[in-house]
């Protein structure tokens, strides 16, 4: 309610009880003209005069209270107003496709035929691997830079659709890590090869360090190796995202921190 409107109805509600009081105050002066009949009536009308008065203070103390309420209730509208435009700045940065990281490496038990053989020295993985690695970062682009681009180069692309590519880019990168990190007992026989590929390109001096992923690594669920992937890559490597370099027959993206 608002204040002023409280306030009207407040006199009207008063303005009524005083003439009730008035017609009140007359019904007593006559009844005076007949003081042995009038000291029941006298104690009635009083009674009603002091439950009236209560209730007026009883409306008072609500008015009061509903009016000192409105400034607290315009405060908390406005604080959710502003974080509702903060949610939904914030929404347009999120793919809607978010695949869950990797949280486990591919593992098997060794086969009974191979149990007598003796395997190969396993490689060492590094040092960095085994101290708490951090997942790879997700570096998500903006409006802004998305409509930097040239028509020609950012074409059909949406915000949406290059920020989930970059989701799946850093599940591939965790992928490779994890596959690094992990001790050859642990790993699948058939990733055993890839292990000692994936440590020979980490030990380069291009990507030492660095997060990064194969281009046989791609593989969906939001970027593929279609003519859209190969736009959404190409403004990633413009908008300074990713850097791409040949070690050995692989071509190799890694993830790159904006500027």
């Amino acid at each position: 309610m608002d204040s002023k409107k409280a306030g009207a109805s407040l006199d009207s509600l008063i303005s009524a009880f005083s003439a009730r009081i008035v017609e009140l105050q007359e019904l007593v002066i006559a009844r005076n003209m007949y003081p042995a009949s009038s000291i029941t009536d006298l104690s009635a009308v009083d009674a009603a005069l002091k439950a009236m008065e209560l209730q007026v203070q009883t409306i008072k103390g609500r008015v009061r209270d509903e009016t000192l309420a409105i400034p607290k209730a315009k405060k908390l509208i406005d604080a959710s107003l502003k974080q509702q435009k903060k949610l939904q700045s914030m929404s347009i940065y999120v793919p809607s496709h978010v695949p869950q990281r990797l949280s486990t490496t591919e593992t098997s038990k060794p086969d009974a035929c191979f149990g007598s053989l003796k395997l190969e020295e396993e490689p060492a993985a590094p040092t960095k691997e085994k101290k708490g690695r951090s997942p790879p970062p997700l570096w998500f682009i903006t409006e802004d830079e998305l409509d930097s681009l040239s028509s020609y180069m950012k074409g059909r692309l949406t915000l949406e659709k290059v920020n989930a590519a970059i989701n799946d880019m850093a599940t591939y990168a965790e992928a490779n890590a994890q596959i690094i990190a992990a001790p050859k007992k642990k790993l699948a026989e058939n990733l055993w090869e890839k292990a000692l590929e994936l440590r020979d390109i980490a030990s380069t001096e291009a990507v030492k360090g660095k997060n990064f992923f194969l281009e046989s690594d791609i593989k969906g669920p939001a970027l593929k190796l279609d003519n859209t992937g190969k736009a959404i890559l190409t403004v990633l490597r413009h908008l300074g995202r990713i850097s791409e370099t040949r070690i050995g027959h692989h071509r190799v993206m890694i993830l790159l921190k904006p500027h």
